[in-house]
């Protein structure tokens, strides 16, 4: 995970919410939804940080605060995020994300703006994701399902590939050059999507950063 800022909702959503007896289920515009959760989170989903493409059946319009037990938060943007398809369909020990989370209720949320929760995760070179924080790390896996063998290895394989180009290098990467690397991988330097599982890359470039510092 990693943080999202939440921008302006769309424009059918607000005026849908005005209109007597409206509800999520009897909204039409969900395609909106798509297209602005997608351009917040930069084409990535926002618990495993996966590909996600703005069109039904490549990502899911996530309730963070369930339809279910929270019904008054269903027309609620601040609680509607972007996620990918989880697996769905398939059986439950494979499926991730919100596909795995259902109604199931998580504390730590990627669009809180109290904090930064990419902070507080970190990830070994095999792919494993995980937290000092108990809870949260609890939730990483009973909650979201992240460590299943398929996203270990899709992590495992983004930070492969970006040593792998690191060659060219000879081992000599200047503090400046990894500066400008964590700024290219978080996205602070350009506009653009931002590369699936980002944030395995930039916690090795930190931690390559905080040892040459030291």
């Amino acid at each position: 995970m990693r943080r999202i800022i939440k921008g302006n909702e769309p424009n059918s959503l607000t005026q849908h919410r005005k209109q007597r007896h409206s509800n999520y289920d009897n909204y039409a515009d969900k395609d909106d939804l798509r297209v602005s959760t997608h351009t917040e989170q930069r084409g990535i989903c926002c618990y495993c940080l996966g590909y996600i493409a703005p069109i039904t059946g490549y990502m899911k319009i996530e309730h963070f605060k369930s339809q279910a037990e929270y019904p008054d938060f269903q027309l609620k943007y601040h609680n509607i995020l972007g996620a990918c398809m989880g697996n769905e369909r398939q059986p439950k020990k494979v499926q991730h994300c919100d596909t795995f989370k259902g109604d199931g209720e998580l504390s730590f949320n990627p669009a809180d703006r109290r904090r930064s929760i990419q902070n507080m995760i970190w990830y070994s070179s095999d792919g494993t994701i995980g937290s000092e924080n108990h809870s949260l790390s609890e939730e990483l896996n009973s909650g979201l399902n992240l460590n299943i063998p398929k996203l270990i290895n899709n992590r495992a394989a983004a930070l492969t590939a970006f040593q792998a180009g690191l060659s060219k290098f000879k081992g000599q990467l200047k503090i400046e050059t990894i500066r400008k690397m964590i700024n290219d991988w978080n996205g602070d330097s350009h506009n653009d999507d931002l590369q699936p599982y980002c944030q395995v890359v930039v916690f090795w470039l930190q931690k390559k950063l905080n040892r040459l510092r030291a």
